[in-house]
């Protein structure tokens, strides 16, 4: 399952999930074979999940598309109850989003990395993965903007580097090259490369412009190649920057990083930006997504004055 994953480029996260959601279902029931089992085992899983084990639709559907993957593409079985497992129905949703009056108190309680990281993620409306993978390269300061390569979809895109951030991004990015030319002088310095790239391009992975704008502190061992090397900074530390400035602030809201990108499309939303655009600037596919944010501008008073007033 692991070898048809990585040929079809699936990412590591995904990997590791659907690798879990089949050994869990396999352990479910006793280690039979998937072969032996049919639509009765895969529902009676399903529904373990929801009545026992108390999991989001969301959770549900990523074990039913794991189940799928195991059976279509590992097994190469086509079986016609596969189509016909119901999918859990994901309720509708809004958004945290913050004001841009707590968004100023938040990040004024953070200094350093950790406020230039998390002040790009509002600033761009880029998603926590994608700023961590974000390469050296794909930061245009002249053109002011980031391109934003493999990101949900497998997609590319084109966000604004807002004109605050510039000068102390270039900051960083002098402090990251000293530490890059630093791994070059003890024999390290390379990075992990997408695909076959390492190959076609054999010295790029030492090259300073497809180094991690956020490399982590550690080196460590690439689980996919083996080699030793620097990669981008775990996500943990944006995530307990951000707990830590939350908690500072008495912010009651219950803040994550994701939150972040809410409040930048809602934010543009209420500056008057065309819907279309920011759809562009957040990489969803249907605009329909991004109408989300619509519903959080209309809610409770801004829209209707109560009776009370």
């Amino acid at each position: 399952m692991r070898a048809v994953i990585r040929t079809k480029h699936y990412s590591l996260r995904t990997e590791t999930a659907y690798l879990q959601w089949a050994r869990r279902f396999i352990l479910f029931h006793r280690k039979r074979h998937p072969l032996s089992m049919g639509k009765t085992e895969v529902e009676a899983y399903l529904s373990h999940l929801a009545v026992k084990r108390n999991v989001s639709a969301a959770t549900q559907n990523q074990a039913l598309s794991a189940l799928l993957f195991l059976y279509r593409q590992v097994l190469n079985v086509e079986l016609p109850w596969l189509d016909d497992v119901i999918r859990a129905k994901k309720p509708t949703r809004l958004p945290v989003v913050l004001t841009e009056t707590e968004v100023r108190r938040l990040l004024a309680c953070l200094s350093g990395v950790s406020w230039l990281m998390l002040s790009l993620l509002y600033g761009t409306g880029m998603r926590q993965i994608e700023l961590l993978r974000l390469r050296v390269k794909d930061i245009d300061f002249e053109k002011r903007s980031i391109i934003v390569r493999e990101g949900k979809g497998n997609k590319d895109r084109v966000t604004m580097l807002p004109d605050s951030l510039i000068e102390p991004l270039k900051a960083h990015l002098l402090t990251g090259k000293q530490l890059h030319e630093s791994d070059l002088e003890c024999g390290l310095g390379n990075v992990y490369m997408p695909h076959a790239l390492s190959r076609k391009y054999q010295n790029a992975a030492q090259e300073w412009g497809w180094q991690y704008v956020f490399p982590s502190a550690r080196i460590s061992v690439d689980p996919l190649t083996g080699n030793r090397g620097r990669h981008h900074a775990d996500d943990k530390r944006m995530t307990r920057a951000l707990n830590m400035a939350c908690r500072a602030t008495e912010l009651t809201k219950p803040v994550r990083c994701h939150t972040l990108r809410h409040s930048f499309a809602t934010h543009l939303l209420e500056r008057g930006y065309d819907i279309r655009t920011i759809q562009e600037l957040l990489g969803h596919k249907d605009v329909t997504t991004t109408q989300i944010y619509t519903h959080v501008l209309n809610r409770g008073g801004l829209a209707v004055r109560s009776p009370l007033d």
